[in-house]
């Protein structure tokens, strides 16, 4: 199909899960130079590709059906630049489908879904963490940006379960029906999924999910988060009333200058301290030169 916009889902796997955000974004702008698509710019002293994410993606995670959308300065056929772009790619991204959208269509998230393998002994523990923190009226974490504050994300989170899991005697059902399962099939190892919504307002983030679930440890011990879905808001045809985005943002609780630094002097440890600890190492152990 001819068009001058389109919308892609890509997959970014392997060590490309490393590279941050800004540097997937450079890399992106040389791909499509190599690509030799007569893609639009925006305005200004340093002009750069309308190449649009529609979420960034934590750095670390594996990440499929991602969403980016490209406007170009004359139509093109959709198959054509699927095949240039692919032709491209560093390993690790795979752009996986592509349809031509409206020049005014606008890829907003409505809904992320995170999922995180876990050890079969911390799987019924794990459950049950995730079932009391859904049965909280408000579930509260503290943020330094943009601006510090403590905020309730209970209305962002559509569900927080474990899956894979062999049903047990007084086992109890912890996933509304609502909630379909988006993971592998039946008899899999157990994982933890968070099904999230996202609004402009904002939402929820999968390490503070982990933090407060008592399972971040598993990713400092090199499980690997995965983001299996992202949902976009005009890709929606039909919608359940009671199950929709927040409407507003969240209830939030500015911190004083005291608390705000407490909470920056607590990151800047955390995150010193896990650099310390993954300095010099790789995936087959330490790196030595």
């Amino acid at each position: 199909m001819l068009g001058d916009k389109f919308r892609f889902r890509f997959s970014k796997s392997g060590a490309l899960r490393l590279v941050s955000h800004h540097d997937l974004m450079r890399c992106s702008e040389r791909m499509l130079r190599r690509a030799a698509l007569p893609f639009k710019s925006t305005a200004g002293f340093h002009p750069t590709p309308r190449w649009v994410f529609a979420l960034s993606a934590p750095l670390g995670a594996v990440c499929h059906h991602e969403v980016v959308e490209l406007e170009l300065t004359e139509p093109r056929e959709a198959g054509e630049v699927l095949a240039a772009l692919n032709a491209q790619t560093p390993p690790g991204l795979t752009f996986t489908h592509v349809q031509v959208v409206p020049m005014k269509a606008t890829a907003r998230p409505r809904r992320v879904v995170y999922e995180l393998p876990l050890p079969p002994d911390r799987a019924a523990a794990a459950e049950a963490a995730a079932a009391a923190l859904m049965a909280e009226p408000g579930v509260w974490v503290e943020r330094l940006k943009p601006s510090p504050k403590r905020l309730n994300i209970r209305p962002y989170l559509r569900g927080v379960r474990v899956e894979g899991v062999a049903p047990h005697a007084g086992h109890a059902q912890t996933t509304p029906p609502s909630l379909p399962s988006v993971g592998a099939d039946a008899g899999a190892s157990p994982r933890l999924v968070l099904d999230l919504w996202v609004t402009q307002t904002g939402s929820a983030r999968a390490d503070e999910l982990l933090s407060l679930l008592r399972l971040k440890d598993l990713i400092d011990a090199g499980a690997v988060l995965e983001r299996t879905a992202v949902e976009i808001r005009d890709e929606i045809t039909a919608t359940d009333p009671g199950d929709v985005p927040p409407d507003g943002p969240a209830d939030a609780v500015p911190l004083s200058g005291a608390e705000a630094a407490a909470l920056a002097a607590r990151l800047e440890a955390e995150e010193s301290q896990t650099a310390d600890q993954a300095w010099g190492a790789s995936p087959n152990g330490p790196v030595v030169e």
